[in-house]
């Protein structure tokens, strides 16, 4: 055997080698990671496509991550749905500027027909949401049933176009767990949702 065709077979190995050492370490750069699984109880085992206040429809398993309120409203609603919002912005004023940032906020339409984009973003700029931490969202017609029965949301919609419905925030986690719920809604926050807002986002 020639000294290059004995040379060929063992730069081969240790190419292959130096391969399956970087596919078995977590993180490599250049590397693709398998994309972790979802717990059987999140609510992102859901597919959800929603619209968003600019025009953009992602599927709703992009926010796993991060802790999120979310609940369900619709923009022309007059008295709970703006409750609804102001029960939000109480909780994160009883958060640190830390907290703040690691707590998302999505409110989704029962109403897609009317909360286009346009009508999703007049509500953040009349409520002064930050956009940053606050996802107005609508989702596609067929969908609201679903969504509303895995948030626990009861809907029924009147001759008028409006909505009778229960109001509710509700906390899940970073995988989409619900980890807590509350029908209080106010400008004065439920106390014990609160303390597990804290709990989940851990300490400033």
């Amino acid at each position: 055997m020639s000294e290059k065709t004995g040379y060929l077979p063992i730069k081969w190995l240790l190419s292959s080698l130096t391969l399956f050492l970087l596919l078995a370490i977590p993180g490599a750069p250049g590397i693709a990671q398998p994309v972790q699984t979802l717990p059987d109880d999140s609510v992102y085992q859901l597919s959800l496509p929603l619209t968003d206040s600019k025009g953009v429809t992602r599927d709703w398993r992009t926010l796993r991550g991060t802790p999120r309120l979310v609940s369900m409203f619709y923009t022309s609603c007059q008295y709970m749905c703006p409750l609804i919002v102001e029960s939000g912005k109480a909780i994160e004023h009883q958060l640190t500027p830390s907290q703040q940032k690691k707590l998302g906020v999505v409110l989704i339409s029962m109403d897609p027909a009317r909360d286009t984009p346009a009508a999703l973003n007049k509500v953040i700029e009349q409520r002064k949401l930050d956009p940053a931490r606050w996802t107005l969202a609508s989702p596609r017609a067929d969908d609201v049933r679903t969504v509303a029965g895995i948030l626990g949301i009861r809907y029924r919609q009147l001759a008028d176009g409006g909505f009778n419905h229960s109001s509710a925030l509700i906390l899940l986690d970073a995988e989409g767990r619900i980890v807590a719920r509350t029908e209080k809604i106010g400008s004065q926050p439920d106390p014990e949702f609160v303390a597990v807002v804290r709990k989940t986002l851990g300490n400033p």
